[in-house]
């Protein structure tokens, strides 16, 4: 028997504590054809957006900054948070120095480092879901156009 379904404000300070704490996201993405492509990406939580980078000419790096919108699920299938963000491009020298390593000792990589060109991705969050199983599909709405709604 599975627990009592979560409130939404438990439901979002679970998801603020995944953003704060997780290392990994799975990126989805689509071309401009509508091929879907999906990866996990490492990703830095500043409070307002989530950090990630992956090499400019990748399927995911063409993808992002062609559409400049993504779908990204945190957690497991059965305690999932699914945000809907805006995606930023920035070059990779285009990010300050100390955000940079902030980025690189979070997540154990440095997308500076490599000899391979990787741009920084930022996402701002516009919608948010969060749910374990049927029983918190009702109400798992957390975020909508970019404001907690709890």
């Amino acid at each position: 028997m599975s627990a009592a379904p979560r409130s939404r404000a438990q439901r979002r300070r679970d998801t603020e504590h995944r953003l704060s704490h997780d290392v990994d996201v799975w990126v989805a993405s689509a071309s401009a054809e509508g091929a879907p492509h999906l990866v996990p990406l490492s990703f830095d939580w500043d409070g307002e957006a989530l950090l990630m980078a992956t090499p400019a000419d990748s399927p995911t790096g063409r993808n992002l900054a062609a559409s400049r919108a993504v779908r990204l699920g945190l957690g497991d299938t059965r305690d999932v948070s699914m945000i809907e963000g805006e995606v930023e491009i920035l070059e990779i020298d285009a990010l300050p120095r100390e955000r940079g390593d902030r980025f690189a000792a979070r997540t154990g990589f440095d997308p500076r480092a490599l000899a391979t060109p990787y741009r920084w991705f930022r996402v701002s969050p516009r919608r948010v879901q969060a749910w374990r199983e049927v029983d918190e599909l009702p109400d798992r709405e957390l975020m909508r156009d970019g404001r907690w709604l709890v």
